[in-house]
């Protein structure tokens, strides 16, 4: 069985092929720069590389591009579309409606529509996506799977808001959490390689990169997550500012005029590593700055450090017992410093971190030593073949 795998953003579209058979992937993509100028589409599969630069002005085109390449002759993976079995669509908000991933009709559509409210940036061009597919190949069952699903185990002590509860009974505003996939993905695979079952196990999900969070997963369900409402909420990020006082918005709107859309665009896209560092939002440059001496390149990296052991420490607390700390995401894979900087001094709680394992970048391991109380692991997530297997299962 074959499934394809779409990740629709407002200007780019990633796309896989999944032969479910071995879960091996076939093909992988990605749609550039649509309705700006440069677009192309790079498709990659062994060693095999076909890029086709042309102007691209909507997602109806890039998908059609999508399925061109895939069956084309000399670069593609199928002779038809008849292969794909379903397309998997990756959807960031389902908000409370939509708990689990879903076959989608009209009344599905409706619910992303819905909670645009929520996913600005991303819901319309996830919807966008899907109707395109819905046009290019009719009659084939798309699969949404929302960033959303696998955390709204979460009890309401959790997850409500401390402002008026009518606000929630009339807009649904609440604590949400992201990337779901990704925690869910790691959670089964924690357990995969613990040998064990996932609801006999309490586990800490790290997933660090330019969008961060962390996840406390009890007896294989979602307790607690530090995303919320919006992924702007946990920790400090690329350019996201993560925690803050709410009055520090209101004071900066009545100091320098900003409106509503401006603070939005501010505390998303300026702040975080970015706006504390002056330099960059990739953490790797953050690094090699810092080393040169640096003062607001380290001090970008110390604040990032404390929010998540901050967040480490009350996990732990909140789950009372942890089995398993597990790291992924760009940073959480491929930085031994990271790891070892959030774990030090963790000796008394139970954690105890083999340098020599450490030393690991993007590939699974266990990096605590033997002794240690808490396993502590890495593990590359795969959002993509989580996609593919919702999808295999719901047909």
């Amino acid at each position: 069985m074959k499934i394809l795998v779409i990740n629709c953003g407002s200007s780019s579209l990633k796309y896989q092929i999944f032969d479910m058979d071995d879960e091996s992937v076939l093909v992988q993509g990605l749609v550039e720069r649509i309705g700006i100028e440069g677009s192309r589409l790079t498709q990659k599969h062994g060693d095999d590389k076909y890029v086709v630069e042309e102007e691209i002005p909507n997602h109806d085109h890039a998908v059609k591009m999508v399925f061109d390449a895939i069956q084309d002759k000399e670069h593609g993976v199928i002779e038809s579309i008849d292969e794909i079995q379903a397309i998997g669509h990756r959807v960031l908000h389902g908000g409370d409606k939509l708990s689990e991933s879903t076959i989608i009709d009209q009344k599905v559509k409706d619910v992303i529509r819905e909670f645009i409210k929520f996913g600005p940036l991303h819901n319309p061009a996830n919807l966008m996506g899907i109707e395109a597919c819905e046009k290019a190949a009719p009659g084939k069952k798309n699969i949404a799977v929302f960033d959303t699903a696998f955390h709204q185990t979460m009890p309401p002590e959790i997850y409500m808001y401390g402002i008026p509860y009518k606000f929630y009974e009339k807009y649904r505003l609440r604590k949400y959490g992201f990337h779901g996939t990704s925690h869910r993905y790691l959670t089964l695979r924690t357990a995969e390689i613990m040998e064990k079952k996932p609801e006999d196990l309490n586990i800490i999900t790290v997933h660090l990169g330019n969008g961060s969070s962390l996840s406390g997963v009890k007896e294989g369900k979602c307790l607690v997550t530090s995303m919320g409402l919006t992924p702007l909420e946990g920790l400090i990020m690329g350019t996201r500012s993560g925690d803050l006082d709410p009055s520090a918005m209101t004071f900066l709107m009545n100091e320098e005029g900003y409106t509503a859309d401006e603070m939005n665009e501010l505390l998303n896209k300026e702040s975080g590593v970015l706006g504390i560092s002056g330099i960059s939002s990739d953490f790797r440059d953050l690094e090699e700055a810092a080393k040169k001496g640096n003062e607001r390149a380290q001090l970008a990296l110390d604040m990032f450090n404390y929010r998540c052991k901050r967040f480490l420490g009350s996990y732990m607390i909140t789950l009372g017992h942890v089995d398993c700390i597990t790291f992924a995401g760009g940073l959480g894979e491929n930085s031994p410093e990271t790891r070892a900087t959030l774990l030090e001094n963790l000796e008394e709680y139970g954690i105890k971190i083999d340098p020599e394992k450490n030393n690991c970048r993007g590939k699974e391991q266990i990096i605590s030593t033997d002794d240690s109380r808490i396993t502590v692991m890495v593990v590359p997530t795969n959002e993509e073949l989580m996609i593919a297997r919702d999808t295999m299962e719901l047909i």
